[in-house]
């Protein structure tokens, strides 16, 4: 039998590196990679466990209108001298006790209470802010690859156009029917368009870092989008519309207005510090002297109390605390109605930029189509007038420069545009996954896994 030597093996290994490395990467939707961020994002996971928090300490509210019982049990020794007559006694006493108490009325906890749970609505309203921003940011990030992607196509497709038109003018300096200067404008056209490469490549690098980064995978493959691409239109188109949603449910206002709430529940606990307070009390107490007491030494002696009652206990002064109190949450409770509002306000600001954002970014997309066949128009006119000598070659690079940048242009506005709509969506407060699932729909149906 022949021995497997070294050599095979190592042809064995590039073999299999190589089949590795040529087989098909597997593509990612948005819908997925929204999924992985969810599970990596720690910006999101800290929102989570901050509403967690928050569920905890609202349960810890609630033991201030619960029964608490304690188990008591001590044992001392006491040694007294006595001059006249010299006599030394010694007592050791032992107890066990069960103390109870209920709460009756106690006002301040009750407000606790109420407070600990619209504490839990702050956190889900950040939760909520932390979710939209994620999906924001993740179809960022897969857009923001996407157009590096198609700005490195239109540019490697500019430079073969360049490479050929470049060909032709030394062609033509050779048979003397054109200059040098042909030769040279598009040589320095393709030197030019070598460098936008070289600065594309390194763009969609970086990209896909940033992409990598935040949802957790290594090397993702965004899914492009379909062509031609249908674009979302606003439904409703009205402004005053997306304005009132925010203003009602975008989680930034709904902390203010939280806030606001536990601002006023905390004015009202503050003047219960002139009210009393009762609770219900009982216990069971054992004491036990093995050696007497001071008063009959050497008696065993055992004393069994049970007791049950109310205790009340009314505030009469505390220099003032109480007062003073209540004016400091008055003036907090001000400062948040004046947050309310600046919410209210930045929120409405943020909604109706973001709603005139993407009507503008339609109309350009619109634009850019139109500009799209006009400059394709006026290069194959420049190619056939340089053709016949009416043209020279500087008039084709700039048109063939033209088109590509308008292509790339027209890429960017419709990214823009479903960026948009994600992003007015989140001023409104309205973002969620369903939204998401109507961009994805969008992608190419032939890249998707």
């Amino acid at each position: 039998m022949t021995a497997f030597r070294p050599t095979h093996l190592t042809l064995a290994l590039g073999a299999a590196l190589s089949a590795l490395l040529c087989a098909p990467v597997h593509a990612q939707s948005l819908v997925e990679l929204v999924e992985s961020a969810r599970t990596y994002d720690t910006t999101w996971q800290a929102a989570r466990a901050q509403l967690e928090a928050a569920a905890r300490r609202a349960d810890q509210a609630q033991a201030g209108l619960r029964p608490s019982a304690a188990l008591t049990s001590g044992v001392t020794r006491a040694q007294t001298d006595v001059s006249r007559p010299d006599v030394e006694r010694t007592a050791n006493t032992q107890t066990l006790g069960v103390n109870a108490s209920q709460p009756l009325y106690r006002p301040a906890n009750r407000i606790a209470v109420e407070q600990g749970e619209r504490g839990v609505d702050v956190a889900q309203a950040q939760l909520d802010a932390a979710t939209q921003d994620l999906l924001v940011r993740v179809s960022q990030a897969y857009f923001d690859v996407l157009a590096a992607q198609d700005t490195l196509t239109f540019v490697q497709a500019q430079k073969t156009a360049v490479s050929e038109q470049l060909a032709s003018a030394k062609r033509n300096f050779e048979v003397g029917t054109s200059t040098v200067t042909d030769s040279r404008e598009a040589q320095a056209r393709y030197d030019l368009v070598i460098a936008q490469e070289i600065a594309a490549e390194n763009d969609l690098r970086v990209k896909k870092l940033a992409l990598d980064q935040l949802v957790g995978v290594t090397n993702a493959q965004p899914v492009p989008l379909a062509q031609p691409v249908p674009l979302p239109r606003v439904e409703p188109a009205n402004v005053d519309y997306w304005v009132e949603t925010a203003r009602a449910q975008q989680p930034g206002v709904r902390q203010a207005a939280i806030a606001l709430d536990i601002a006023r529940l905390e004015t009202k606990k503050a003047e219960t510090g002139h009210r009393p307070t009762v609770d219900l009390q009982a216990g069971y107490n054992i004491t036990r002297n093995p050696t007497g007491t001071m008063t009959a030494p050497g008696v065993n002696s055992r004393t069994n109390v049970a007791s049950i009652g109310v205790a009340l206990n009314l505030p009469l002064f505390a220099g003032f605390a109480v007062q003073n109190r209540v004016k400091e949450t008055l003036a907090l409770e001000t400062k948040a109605e004046a947050d309310l509002e600046t919410a209210r306000r930045n929120v409405a600001q943020a909604t109706r930029s973001a709603f005139f954002g993407v009507q503008s970014g339609q109309g350009q997309v619109q634009a850019l189509e139109a500009a799209e066949a006009s400059s394709q128009s006026a290069l194959d006119a420049n190619k056939l007038g340089y053709q016949v000598g009416v043209r020279i070659n500087i008039d084709v690079l700039n048109a063939q420069s033209q088109l590509y940048q308008t292509k790339r242009d027209l890429a960017q506005a419709r990214y823009n545009v479903l960026l948009g709509t994600l992003k007015l969506r989140q001023a409104a407060g309205t973002l969620g996954m369903e939204d998401v699932a109507r961009i994805n729909s969008l992608l190419s149906p032939t890249k998707q896994p």
